[in-house]
């Protein structure tokens, strides 16, 4: 089997789409990414997995131990994808012109969101490209109930 082939098989695993977003309330600083790779691991305590590639915005804050969000998009609006699709500046705040509260542990809550998930850092590991981030759930909001979530199927396995 060609190692294309297998990454083409790979892009079909159905994922969501997901604003992951930290806020740091010592400095007051705020930072995110999208991300697709988030599942849920574990019943009792709650917790999710996500992946992250060293480098990528939010991973020095989520390291750190800040609470942060995953939330959840919905196909009732997608207006913000975009900002987070194409990327922005390393210096530029990526919430500025969105509306978001800080949820009761200050994770970042996007209003448009369909939903949200507070969490914490319990561990990581790093088996490839990518730190796998096992995380607590603390609390959950939902914003939209009846919209339904997208969901991300890629070209390939081998890429975004």
């Amino acid at each position: 089997m060609l190692q294309s082939d297998k990454a083409v098989a790979v892009g079909q695993i159905p994922s969501g789409l997901f604003i992951v977003a930290v806020y740091d309330p010592a400095t007051k600083v705020t930072d995110g990414y999208l991300a697709s790779f988030v599942q849920q691991i574990s019943f009792s305590p709650l917790m999710v997995t996500l992946a992250i590639k060293p480098g990528r915005p939010a991973y020095d804050l989520i390291k750190a131990g800040n609470p942060f969000a995953i939330n959840i998009i919905g196909d009732h609006d997608k207006s913000y994808l975009k900002h987070f699709w194409k990327g922005y500046d390393a210096n530029q705040n990526p919430f500025n012109e969105l509306p978001y509260h800080l949820g009761e542990f200050k994770g970042l809550i996007l209003d448009q969101a369909k939903a949200a998930l507070e969490c914490v850092l319990v561990s990581a590991s790093k088996p490839g490209d990518h730190e796998v981030i096992f995380a607590e759930v603390k609390a959950s909001h939902v914003m939209n109930a009846e919209s339904k979530s997208l969901v991300h199927i890629r070209k390939s396995g081998a890429d975004y």
